[in-house]
């Protein structure tokens, strides 16, 4: 009496070169040489789609990551050095308003040199906005993978 042998459905080894495993080899008329029914392949497609999707997500959160981690890093360091920088421009203006009373009332100096800081301030506003309008985060990663999803999508509809 013999054992009936089990063949694999399946097997890895037999598995055409160039095909990824777990790809069923296409014939001719674009049919799959497996027997899985229509359900199958919407929930296969699903799953994988949902898995893509997932993916997507996880490589974004990612780079936000580390664009914050950088962007963070240098606020901190603006922010220490703005802190130094005000310290100096306050005593320098001390210094300009004392400098300016020898000449006129100090009321009068105390008036010329807050006029002068609120030029500078106008400027820095108007160059930080400037800048602020010009920057636009993207994420180039994300972008170029999200293309190449929905052409393997549409890949896959034909």
């Amino acid at each position: 009496m013999t054992q009936p042998t089990h063949q694999p459905l399946h097997d890895p080894a037999a598995q055409p070169k160039g095909q990824p495993s777990g790809a069923t080899p296409t014939h001719a008329a674009g049919q799959t040489g497996d027997d899985r029914s229509l359900g199958e392949i919407f929930s296969d497609v699903t799953n994988d789609l949902t898995t893509l999707i997932k993916q997507e997500m996880d490589l974004a959160k990612v780079e936000m990551k580390e664009e914050f981690a950088k962007a963070g890093k240098g606020a901190g360091l603006l922010g220490g050095a703005g802190l130094a920088g005000y310290f100096v421009l306050l005593f320098l203006s001390v210094t300009l308003m004392f400098l300016l009373d020898n000449w006129m009332p100090i009321e009068v100096a105390a008036l010329i040199t807050t006029g002068v800081w609120a030029v500078v301030a106008g400027v820095l506003a108007l160059t930080g906005r400037k800048a602020l309008k010009e920057s636009n985060p993207q994420l180039p990663k994300t972008q170029q993978t999200l293309k190449e999803d929905a052409e393997w999508a549409r890949a896959q509809k034909s």
